[in-house]
């Protein structure tokens, strides 16, 4: 650590994440290296730590002869301030190099609300802004993660962008940068080289044309260039790599344990949840895989947590003997184990009270809509019996706490389905009273609402957006209909809802909104401390841009959307069919009842998902 660091760590908060040197991580000789990447998390330490993504991408390019991938993650507000005084460029962890001198930047985008601090983040490398001022070979910006399914509010910034799992793609892009390198290419001969990887989307070679309404009239390749680029996925998932000698930070993170990832896709079909759509197909690890890694990982690291990560944890189809075989070890060494994704429908309290024998945490349960028929709207497969029966099934056996998640907003949404939650959640409170053996202890009900952002790659990606004012009527409506002292309410704002529907749905033009945000002191807009909804407001009006033509507008089946180039595997045709099948608010089955068509199998070498065999 340089002295400079030394001398102004005493003055922020929480100097852990900035000095590096935890247990497992990576540190390699210079002399041996020849690529050096620096791995971008737009977001405080704690919170990405916390990413499972950035362990494992970590983890696979530091596998790699020559290479040295460090962590690097967004200063805090008083962290930054002392470094620019200072004159401390933004640096590896590992290192603590100025990142400005590593060959790649690569960013993990998993929520539009961090876009200003990409830009933060370079500006505090002193790296310039768009890549077109970047003429060199080195650093080459990249970008991954969810939101990189629509790449275009970045596009001027991003050299390349990774679409879909990185685990492959990545190690590919190192290899053609090696050689590009050795071989003495210039950026644009590297760029095209490597729009030739499947995966891979260079912005820079693709021109946008608009209509007069504003609208993209075509997204149009340079020559040679593919039309589409469909996602990466990991083929073999069950021997893929996992971290099992993963970094154990110096200081608190949210999830501060080792997590198991079961699977990757998802059964269910939910039509508003990209995730559920962008994963696809569903690759799963084999139960005795996944002991020897958790074990070997609890051992390596010490943590005495263990939980269980998929999109549904609860779809595992072995994940009664799973539990068996961690708990015959987790249990004598005094591990707990946890499984943080539950189904109402499938919920089995004998395997809950094997995992929380120890202690009875809550339980989350998602219905998202607070009556039949708008569940029926959004495919969630789930019926209030069922989430009733699980509720009494988990009073009964002793738990005493229960969260509720619901979106306002959805696709047809009335004010009788608004006012089915908060009568959900009194037959909840009854459910409790008729089973609870112990009724002294009384019961936790939080009911939580967050307003519904449609997204691309999605069946609603052609919905509009509830406005602001229509989503703070409808909180009220629940909010006064909410009655019980055991019943709490909470609800995320309409603010950053409405911005996250901007740049999920936006073009490339949003890029000169975004950067006079940030010229203008945007940065950790996830965070009330920073988040400024006029400032926002008023970038857009210096760009004259309308923030409801990208969010609370109802789009045509015919329209060219911003990331038409982007591919998830799941075709248009199926999206719009249930887009239709949710206005008639008629369900489609889950993958393993019956395969729905949707096409992401065709990117599996085998032909068939795991959700089928």
């Amino acid at each position: 650590m340089n002295r400079t660091l030394e001398h102004i760590l005493p003055r922020v908060q929480k100097p852990a994440r900035y000095t590096g040197g935890e247990y497992n991580a990576v540190v390699k000789d210079r002399a041996q290296v020849d690529v050096r990447y620096a791995l971008c998390f737009p977001d405080t330490y704690e919170i990405g730590m916390s990413n499972l993504g950035i362990r494992i991408l970590y983890g696979v390019m530091n596998e790699m002869e020559g290479v040295w991938c460090e962590r690097v993650f967004a200063p805090w507000g008083d962290m930054e301030g002392e470094m620019r005084r200072a004159g401390i460029p933004l640096y590896g962890l590992e290192s603590g190099d100025a990142i400005a001198d590593f060959d790649l930047i690569g960013f993990s985008l998993g929520y539009e609300m961090a876009y200003s601090n990409v830009l933060n983040m370079l500006d505090l490398s002193g790296i310039p802004l768009r890549s077109e001022e970047r003429g060199a070979l080195a650093p080459i910006v990249v970008a991954g993660g969810t939101c990189a399914f629509n790449p275009e509010p970045l596009a001027p910034f991003v050299d390349l962008f990774l679409l879909g799992e990185g685990e492959d793609v990545s190690v590919e892009l190192i290899q053609l940068y090696r050689r590009a390198r050795e071989e003495c290419w210039d950026k644009e001969e590297f760029l095209r080289s490597a729009a030739g990887i499947p995966g891979i989307y260079v912005p820079s070679l693709y021109t946008v044309r608009y209509h007069e309404d504003g609208t993209v009239a075509a997204v149009t390749p340079q020559e040679g260039v593919p039309a589409a680029v469909a996602k990466r996925i990991v083929q073999d998932f069950d021997k893929s790599y996992f971290p099992v000698k993963t970094i154990v930070p110096s200081t608190e993170i949210v999830h501060d344990r080792v997590m198991l990832e079961l699977f990757r896709g998802c059964i269910r079909g939910c039509r508003f949840c990209q995730a559920g759509y962008a994963y696809r197909p569903v690759r799963a690890r084999s139960p005795r895989r996944l002991v020897e890694q958790g074990i070997e990982a609890c051992r390596d690291s010490g943590y005495q947590e263990m939980t269980l990560s998929s999109l549904s944890t609860s779809d595992y189809r072995a994940l009664e003997p799973l539990c068996d075989g961690l708990l015959e070890w987790c249990e004598p060494n005094r591990v707990s184990l946890s499984l943080p994704s539950l189904r109402a429908d499938n919920f089995s309290l004998g395997l809950m009270e094997r995992v929380q024998h120890v202690r009875k945490s809550g339980l989350t349960f998602a219905p998202e809509a607070g009556t039949q028929r708008l569940r029926d709207v959004i495919n969630k497969n789930v019926t209030e019996e069922e989430i009733l029966r699980s509720c009494r099934t988990a009073f009964s056996g002793g738990w005493s706490s229960v969260k509720l998640y619901f979106m306002l907003g959805l696709p047809t949404e009335t004010d009788e389905d608004v006012l089915g939650i908060a009568s959900l959640a009194e037959k909840v409170y009854q459910a409790w009273k008729q089973t609870t053996p112990n009724p002294k202890r009384g019961v936790s009900i939080t009911v939580s609402t967050a307003c519904f952002v449609p997204k691309p790659h999605t069946a609603f990606q052609w919905e509009a957006q509830v406005s602001m004012e229509e989503y703070q009527r409808r909180v009220k409506l629940l909010r006064e209909h909410m009655k019980g002292r055991s019943i709490r309410y909470n609800w995320h704002d309409a603010q950053t809802s409405r911005l996250e529907a901007v740049f999920s749905r936006g073009d490339r033009r949003l890029a000169a909104v975004l950067e006079e945000a940030w010229r203008q002191g945007a940065k950790f807009d996830a965070w009330n401390e920073y988040f400024d909804y006029d400032r926002w407001m008023a970038a857009f009006t210096a760009c004259g841009l309308d923030p409801d033509f990208y969010a609370g507008r109802t789009r045509a089946r015919e329209e060219v959307f911003p990331w038409s180039v982007t591919s998830t595997g799941v075709s248009a045709a199926f999206l719009w069919r249930e887009r239709e099948r949710a206005y008639k608010a008629e369900i489609t089955p889950d993958c393993r009842v019956q395969c729905t068509g949707c096409g992401a199998d065709k990117l599996y070498l085998g032909g068939k998902c795991d959700a089928e065999a």
